[in-house]
């Protein structure tokens, strides 16, 4: 399976559990050079696999897929009811202090609308925005580069929630072409933010379920 970098990180019947790569689409975009995408690439080989989450295509990490209607059905309805937990990694700029003593973990809780004059922006509303919340604790300093490793939970589940929250703080991702600065920008050539952990009940056994791929970067 050389199209998806290597073979699934777990395929039955019911689910496969994907290792997607930095900068490619999820799903299929506007336009016909936006056409190719990861879930083409696994219906090559798994034709009735099915999309019920999406991963920003600048990131990279777990991901995914059911296997007919029904297991689509049912892990929609998983992730809708967030029975799904997702842990991610990211290298913000900046030195940013921990918020909660002992590795414990921070909140950020704050509602995220459509930038409409600036799609695919999206920004931190007060007044219009739908309620987001971010958990996310420091894993570590790096003086030299003036970055800080970190890890991060979605609790909800909006459009570049991370990316946002992480902007709003003041540190914004390294690698973020949409939302960092040209600098932070440029200082990392993808967006340094991976989806590492994922753990949920499976669709049809209900037996638990985890799986982890390690950041890149």
């Amino acid at each position: 399976m050389s199209e998806l970098s290597g073979l699934p990180l777990h395929a039955d019947e019911h689910l496969l559990v994907l290792d997607k790569p930095a900068g490619l689409l999820c799903v299929p975009g506007r336009g016909e050079d936006k056409q190719d995408c990861f879930a083409s690439r696994v219906q090559q080989h798994y034709p009735d696999a099915r999309v019920v989450h999406r991963l920003d295509m600048a990131t990279s990490g777990v991901w995914l897929m059911a296997r007919g209607p029904e297991m689509q059905r049912r892990l929609g309805a998983a992730f809708a009811q967030r029975r799904v937990h997702k842990r991610y990694v990211a290298i913000v700029a900046g030195r940013l202090e921990a918020a909660a003593p002992d590795g414990a973990w921070s909140l950020i809780d704050l509602p995220i609308a459509a930038d409409w004059p600036n799609r695919p922006r999206r920004i931190v509303d007060l007044a219009a925005g739908k309620p987001s919340q971010t958990r996310w604790r420091v894993l570590r300093h790096d003086p030299q580069t003036n970055a800080t490793r970190l890890e991060l939970e979605p609790v909800t589940g909006r459009s570049h929630q991370l990316r946002v929250h992480l902007n709003a703080l003041g540190h914004p991702i390294v690698g973020d072409a949409l939302y960092a600065p040209e600098a932070v920008a440029a200082a990392a050539p993808r967006l340094l933010l991976h989806a590492q952990e994922i753990g949920l009940s499976h669709p049809f056994t209900d037996e638990p379920l985890f799986f982890s791929s390690p950041a890149p970067f």
